[in-house]
């Protein structure tokens, strides 16, 4: 099977022995940045400890980028974990998403938008 990410050669803005960062093609908003692991594994849940702290870090190290080449008021991080959560691609991915200030008319209940019925509570 033909993965995406292990054959992907973008432009990386952050790796470490376990995982590389780059800017997504597709963004959601200016900067948004996925976190990937270097093996194919499909899930987080599959991932091995060093894996997982390996993103951890990671998501700290380029958000400390993205502060001061984007400078965002804010930030979603967010994984689709399997086809019904919206997981497209079969290799676990973590979304870095920069928020800017008018980005969204009503940004309250961020990721709780992913059913738009249960947002607000």
């Amino acid at each position: 099977m033909r993965c995406v990410f292990c054959e992907l050669n973008d432009e990386t803005i952050h790796e470490n022995e376990w995982v590389v960062a780059f800017f997504d093609r597709y963004p959601v908003t200016k900067g948004h940045v996925l976190i990937v692991p270097k093996r194919h594994v499909e899930s987080y849940f599959d991932m091995q400890l060093k894996e997982r702290q390996a993103i951890d870090e990671a998501l700290f190290t380029v958000k400390r980028y993205l502060d001061e080449t984007h400078q965002p008021e804010g930030y979603n991080v967010g994984m689709n974990l399997g086809e019904h959560a919206g997981q497209t691609v079969a290799h676990a991915h973590v979304h870095l998403i920069p928020r800017y200030a008018g980005d969204v008319e009503d940004p309250r209940g961020g990721v709780r938008a992913v059913i738009p019925a249960r947002q607000r509570y």
